[in-house]
This record gives structure tokens, sequence and C-alpha cells, in this order.
């Protein structure tokens, strides 16, 4: 990550965003309590479901420790909504503007390469902010597996 980009200590950016039921949703929202925003790459495809459940899952833990969820890629809210009822989803899900939204703000919005081919897309990226909208934590580049478990485990701590 750039220099340029907020980090652990900043404030979050409040750049307002698209809810899965088309509301505005912004951090701002959640000040008073600590907020997990996790940032994945598409509704729908292997990783990002299985992240998006295991939080679903752990909903009240994360709420017994007064944190709150909201899950972020650049979907469109109407896949938001497919993606809810598909797989049970309870953790709420914001759609990222197609240009100039938080991801961008964030610089986790960036070229990636698969299969030899250069394109732009999330970096999947979880920020844990504390009650004042501080960046308490960072992780960048974020393997799904046991992911949720330490974020919980950091929320709890702070």
């Amino acid at each position: 990550m750039s220099n340029n980009f907020p980090g652990e200590g900043d404030m979050l950016p409040d750049v307002a965003m698209e809810g899965a039921d088309g509301s505005v949703v912004k951090p701002s929202d959640f000040r008073g309590q600590k907020l997990v925003v996790f940032f994945y790459p598409k509704d729908m495809t292997p990783g990002c479901t299985t992240e998006n459940v295991e939080f679903s899952e752990a909903k009240d833990e994360f709420a017994a420790a007064n944190t709150a969820l909201l899950g972020v890629s650049k979907d469109s809210y109407e896949r938001h909504e497919k993606f809810i009822a598909k797989h049970d989803l309870t953790v709420p899900l914001a759609s990222d503007s197609e240009d100039g939204g938080l991801s961008d703000a964030l610089g986790i919005w960036a070229e990636k390469k698969m299969y030899g081919k250069t394109f732009m897309g999330m970096v999947r990226t979880t920020y844990l902010i504390d009650a004042e909208g501080k960046i308490a934590r960072v992780w960048n580049k974020v393997k799904v597996k046991g992911h949720v478990a330490e974020v919980l485990d950091a929320a709890k701590a702070l």
C-alpha cells in the first residue's frame, strides 16, 4: 500500500455507498460502535461466498463485541440482493461506486493479474474501525480460511 492512502491510525474516509436495499450507507453511520468493513472482489464467487457466509455466521459474536459488519464490493445492489437471498446472508452489503468510491480512496481498487490478463479489481482487504471512525487494524490481501475468527479476536481486544 502506498503512503498516500489511509492506514492504521487514520480516519476511515466517509464515502457514501449504496446499500443492498438501495439506501445510502456511510462509515459514519456506525460511529459509537466498532465496525469491520470487509472488501471482497465479487458476489457469487467461491471465496467471496465463503467469506460472507462466515461473517454472517459470526454476526452475533461481533454484535456481542459491539462491532458492526459491512461487506463491500463494486457489484450492483440488485446483485447483492440476489447474493443475500441465495446464501441467507445476514451481514449488510454495500455497493462501492464504479469510480471514486471508498475502495479507490483506500487504494484497494487496483490492478490485478490472472491468467496473464491485467485488469482492475478489488484487493480482498478488511478494516477494523474503532468507535470514533479511526482505522485500528488492516488486513491486506486476505486469505479467507481462518480470517473471520482472527478479525473477531481483534474486535474483542479493541
